[in-house]
């Protein structure tokens, strides 16, 4: 796993991600950066082969995707992310919130305040739609083949 631990969020996903990799009984190892200068040698210094780089977004790893993505194919190691545009820049998966559609409902509840509704009576939502996109590219590049089960299952294929 690969995260920016300058973001309190990151540090954090980090040790659930670890916690519940270990209950499923997957060695994992998390990759902590700060700069984009730590990426590259950060990950070089995996000691042991990895199997598959998980990536938890933030600004810093967004803006090096394909950086990130470069390392990874060239490791012939298949990635996971929680934000599609990891993908479209060339990583393998994404399941996550579908951002247009938060920005949607931020809209509408922006409009619902300028036309006079409390926002203290306007209820906290979470997010309801979740996207899986995959890079059929990427996993031909990997030598993958991605069941046609979760192809089907998919909101997006990358072709």
């Amino acid at each position: 796993m690969l995260g920016n631990v300058a973001v309190a969020d990151t540090a954090f996903e980090l040790r659930e991600v670890i916690k519940t990799a270990q209950t499923l009984g997957f060695d994992t190892t998390a990759v902590e950066i700060k700069l984009s200068t730590d990426i590259v040698p950060a990950l070089d210094a995996i000691k042991t082969q990895p199997q598959a780089l998980f990536v938890v977004g933030d600004p810093l790893t967004f803006t090096n995707r394909v950086q990130i993505n470069s390392w990874a194919l060239n490791q012939r190691l298949p990635t996971m992310y929680a934000i599609r545009e990891f993908v479209a820049a060339g990583g393998l998966m994404s399941y996550g919130t579908n951002f247009p559609s938060l920005f949607r409902r931020a809209a509408e509840f922006t409009d619902r305040i300028l036309r006079g509704a409390n926002p203290a009576d306007i209820p906290v939502e979470q997010p309801t739609k979740f996207d899986l996109v995959i890079n059929l590219k990427t996993a031909q590049a990997l030598g993958l083949e991605i069941p046609p089960t979760l192809l089907a299952r998919a909101d997006e294929v990358i072709e």
